[in-house]
């Protein structure tokens, strides 16, 4: 690989990358400090005026995930530096980032991980006839021969490997096909969640951004939708130069590369992504510095807009005004005659699979609350109560549940419609979709612990709390289905201006944009921050096609044929003090109804060391997913454990103390596979119900899922991006660097 590099990327290339890269920073930057005021303006605007948006019922909780593991398990991941796979303890933090030890052993002492890496912009695949085909495409001329050796070989048939069009490519094998189908699952709620990586609730910093890298790509004639933006801010910034500087160095360096074509192929993955890792650190630096030079301003400026709020309004419709009158002509007949004819086409393409979607989370979550009443009546009582509702409170997080709700989006197609309106992916409305759908699923399981808390205030008997399961359930599906409807409608207006908005402008700016020039003299220079005659054009446009948008949104809840309410319906909260519940001490169900806290003396006992208590609250951790996988199960070929580092023999006896301990804990494998497919070793905790290994044939029988897995997550510093792996011999810490607002790490 070094030999590769030196050869290809010598200091006069990568200067010549450097250069090229802070060219098109530089000129990203100028429209993002543009962006910033006018995001600014906006924001401020809006808190004084508020836009009279439908009043949510469903409460949502503040911290969603707050030190949870996602899911665990071992993978067999391959080695690019000696060509070997090896078997690795893996597992899914809160933050989605997908972390690897050495094995579980290593995991438990504490051990610095391999690798931790953030999956924002990759695909997940799950076969190499889709990888090669996606490395053949990526550098042409080198698409392998028939019976040639590939560019890898999987040793069993169930591979996922996790690719990106810049950055390096991580391969991974499981061992049987229900278990590549879980790992599937999660590892798309990875992608899912780290490509939403600019935080919502940043109301200036966000929009900002992702307007300038609208009118960055507009100024290169690139309209429509994006599909590398995903990530937070330095990652889509490192995708925006690569896309730009990767096909240059693309047609530059594939003819110097040698071999045969699996082996150019390889190169150039080695290529890419150490340019790509020399571009990302390059964008990190110079963001940062803007970002903080404009949070500087920041006050000053906002002394100017509260002072001038008035006038600053003024002004803009007074430029709105012109403008529309020298483009609304045009506009109205493009509309008219290249947009207004398929909106209907569109709407119902993106209807049907989404109110799909939300209509089996509302499926799912009565199934979850029903199964969990009858099991409160038939096996456990209250006693058993706070087991189960801590169960229920991940269930929007529970990736394997979940997944026949994001399944629902699959089919999303726009046939015919995705080369007329430049639309290059559906995949930004599919994730799009999805991310709401876990909002609501989780905002409907959070309102329904909210309102079961009080009740149980009241000290109800196991016959009065099963009634009062049943009517709290339908209490929070009728705020459901009122939620559901808006957010849906919202995502119908928003999806269709995606669309339609930069066809609009490219169809328009042949004859509009060369006269927005003359319309700058009307803005005032002391305003010149907070409005730009670009931003006000587009807004006319938007105005032009939102009444037709409007339209058929509002016929297709009159038809009520996909369950929505009409706009005239206004869901009044039967519940006023439901949002003041929402704000006390979040519910912990584990600690408040199983008894089985941690309160009174110390779970280490007199004498333990604090070691020993650390490693003993890890084990005991809360997990979404419960997977404990045999370590000792079957390697396939060339796969063979590493070594751990040679530990002191105190550490040595402390270990033993603690493995002792666990393995007291552990009963015989269980008849059937946990929900990885592997096999498993996991007994109930003392006084717990035996989990049985499949549903019996009464649903008024069935127990619930056993108790979570006695793995515990790591202590993430919500620092898990890019990857870091130690090199031969030893295991150094990953290095840490600044986090952003979303709580990410943007190192690779």
């Amino acid at each position: 690989m070094g030999d590769v590099l030196s050869t290809h990327l010598d200091d006069a290339r990568r200067q010549h990358i450097a250069e090229k890269t802070g060219k098109i920073l530089t000129e990203f930057l100028r429209f993002y400090e543009d962006q910033y005021g006018v995001a600014l303006f906006n924001s401020m605007r809006h808190e004084i005026e508020g836009t009279g948006a439908p009043q949510a019922q469903l409460l949502w909780r503040k911290v969603p995930l707050d030190e949870r593991v996602i899911f665990s398990g071992n993978l067999f991941q391959y080695q690019e530096d000696n060509k070997k796979w090896r078997n690795r303890f893996s597992l899914v933090p809160h933050n989605y980032g997908l972390v690897l030890y050495e094995n579980k052993v290593a995991y438990e002492r504490q051990v610095p991980p391999r690798a931790v890496i953030n999956s924002a912009g990759y695909k997940i695949l799950t076969s190499l006839d889709q990888y090669l085909e996606l490395v053949g495409n990526s550098l042409p001329g080198t698409t392998s021969k028939s019976g040639t050796a590939p560019v890898l070989k999987c040793p069993t048939q169930f591979p996922l490997i996790l690719w990106h069009p810049s950055a390096r490519h991580h391969y991974f094998c499981m061992m049987t096909e229900a278990e590549q189908d879980k790992w599937q699952a999660v590892l798309q709620d990875c992608v899912r969640h780290c490509n939403n990586g600019i935080p919502e609730d940043s109301k200036v910093e966000g929009p900002a951004f992702t307007d300038a890298i609208r009118m960055y790509r507009q100024s290169k004639e690139l309209y429509g939708t994006w599909e590398m933006l995903c990530g937070n801010e330095v990652q889509i910034l490192s995708n925006l130069v690569m896309e730009e500087l990767g096909p240059e160095l693309k047609a530059e360096l594939a003819p110097r590369l040698k071999g045969k074509p699996q082996e150019r192929q390889r190169q150039w993955i080695q290529i890419s992504d150490t340019v790509y890792r020399m571009v990302y650190e390059q964008a990190k630096a110079r963001f940062e510095a803007v970002l903080s030079k404009l949070q500087l301003a920041r006050p000053a400026m906002e002394v100017v807009i509260r002072t001038d709020m008035d006038q600053v309004i003024t002004s803009k419709e007074h430029l709105a005004s012109k403008i529309r009158a020298s483009i609304l002509p045009k506009a109205e007949v493009c509309v008219r005659n290249h947009v207004q004819p398929y909106i209907p086409s569109i709407l119902e393409a993106l209807m049907v699979p989404t109110s799909q979607g939300f209509t089996e989370v509302r499926d799912v979550f009565f199934k979850e609350v029903t199964d969990m009443n009858l099991n409160v009546i038939n096996e456990g009582g209250i006693d058993k109560l706070g087991e189960y509702m801590e169960k229920l409170s991940q269930l929007a997080y529970h990736p394997l549940k979940m997944q026949s709700c994001y399944e629902k989006m699959e089919p999303l197609r726009l046939d015919g419609l995705q080369q007329r309106f430049d639309v290059s992916s559906t995949s930004v409305f599919k994730q799009r979709a999805q991310i709401l759908m876990r909002e609501q699923m989780d905002n409907a399981v959070y309102t329904f612990e909210t309102l079961l808390h009080q009740e149980l205030g009241k000290g109800p008997t196991k016959e009065e709390l099963c009634k009062s399961i049943q009517r709290i359930l339908e209490r929070v599906l009728k705020k459901y289905d009122y939620d559901s409807s808006t957010v849906r409608k919202r995502f119908f207006r928003e999806a269709l201006l995606q669309i339609t908005i930069p066809f609009l402008l490219k169809k328009l700016a042949p004859t509009c944009k060369s006269e927005l020039s003359r319309f700058q003299e009307l803005i005032f220079e002391d305003f010149a921050r907070f409005i730009l005659v670009e931003n006000t054009y587009e807004e006319v446009v938007v105005q032009t096609v939102m009444k037709d948008i409007l339209q058929a949104v509002k016929e297709a809840a009159v038809q009520r044929k996909h369950n929505l309410y009409r706009d005239s319906v206004v869901m009044h909260n039967s519940d006023p003090n439901l949002h003041l519940l929402a704000e006390g001490v979040p519910i912990d169900w584990g600690e408040e109804y199983s008894g089985s806290g941690d309160g009174g003396e110390d779970p280490g006992g007199p004498g333990i060391p604090e070691a020993a208590t650390l490693s003993e609250k890890r084990r005991r951790a809360k997990q979404v997913v419960s997977v404990v996988q045999d370590e000792e199960a079957g390697l396939p070929f060339d796969a063979v454990p590493e070594p751990l580092p040679p530990a002191s023999a105190d550490s040595i006896a402390k270990l033993r103390g603690l493995l002792a301990r666990d393995l007291q804990a552990e009963s015989p494998p269980l008849a059937g596979p946990l929900l990885n497919g592997a096999p498993a070793q996991e007994s109930p905790q003392p006084g717990a119900a035996p989990e049985a290994a499949s549903p019996p044939a009464s649903p008024l029988r069935q127990l619930p899922p056993g108790k979570a897995s006695d793995l515990e997550p790591p202590k993430p510093s919500d620092q898990e991006t890019g990857e870091q792996v130690s090199g031969p011999g030893g295991r150094p810490p990953i290095h840490t660097t600044t986090e952003d607002g979303a709580g990410v790490q943007t190192e690779f």
